[in-house]
């Protein structure tokens, strides 16, 4: 490797979404928020969007913020994960 190229990867702070899916209950999408906020990040109006899924019975909840480190993305992403209202997270 050439040392003076740039390591591959993400370079933080950087703008990334992260989505969730899980049953489509009252106050699924504020979870999703609030599990994020937790860590960290501030998200803004406007930087959720959820989607149903055909028949209606699940929904995926995406949320776009200012991540800081790979640290942080993975302790969201696991915290998502422990959650037992959170079927999937991508």
């Amino acid at each position: 490797m050439n040392t003076d190229q740039q390591p591959e990867g993400m370079t933080y702070p950087c703008e990334f979404m992260v989505k969730a899916m899980g049953l489509s209950e009252p106050g699924f999408d504020a979870l999703v928020v609030e599990i994020i906020e937790r860590h960290g990040p501030q998200v803004r109006d406007g930087a959720v969007s959820h989607r149903p899924s055909a028949n209606g019975k699940y929904v995926s909840v995406s949320v776009s913020f200012k991540a800081d480190s790979r640290e942080q993305l993975d302790a969201i992403y696991d915290a998502l994960t422990a959650h037992d209202k959170v079927l999937m997270r991508l």
